[in-house]
């Protein structure tokens, strides 16, 4: 009997039943990064113009190896479908890059913040060592003070 499964309490809610997959949107936003770096590449534009120009070549030339006429219908699909799919991808990697480039600006103002009141502690502390080193006693002023002392006591009957 203790070997059967345990049932569900009534007083604890059921936990929901996922018939979607989760999807890590860390990893999917990674992969459509990824797309669309390579959507932006020399080496997928060569890709595509080799295959486009295959694909009319063949279509055009070999009589039976056709299987999209002269107007393309098909493979204004297949662009259309690549469209369709490039956008948002290259969206979506925009924005991952926007979330990127906010926290880099966030750094850099906290670093910039950091950086100006170090500044202004370093000048208050200069302003001050400045007024400290103004009030003391130079050696020229003891030297006539002491020679004005000298003179005075020359002055002076004894």
């Amino acid at each position: 009997m203790a070997e059967r499964r345990a049932r569900a309490r009534l007083d604890q809610p059921r936990e929901p039943r996922r018939l979607v997959p989760r999807i890590d949107a860390d990893a999917f936003g990674r992969f459509s990064e990824n797309i669309a770096r390579f959507l932006g590449t020399g080496r997928f534009l060569a890709y595509q113009t080799i295959t486009v120009t295959i694909w009319i070549i063949l279509n055009l030339v070999a009589l039976r190896l056709r299987w999209d006429p002269y107007p393309f219908i098909l493979l204004n699909l297949v662009f259309s479908t690549q469209a369709a799919y490039a956008a948002p991808l290259i969206l979506l990697a925009q924005n991952r890059q926007a979330d990127r480039d906010r926290i880099t600006i966030e750094e850099d103002r906290q670093r910039a913040q950091a950086a100006k009141a170090d500044t202004e502690y370093l000048a208050r502390e200069l302003a001050a060592l400045r007024i400290a080193i103004g009030e003391l006693a130079t050696r020229d002023f003891l030297r006539s003070e002491l020679n004005r002392l000298v003179e005075d006591s020359d002055r002076r009957p004894s």
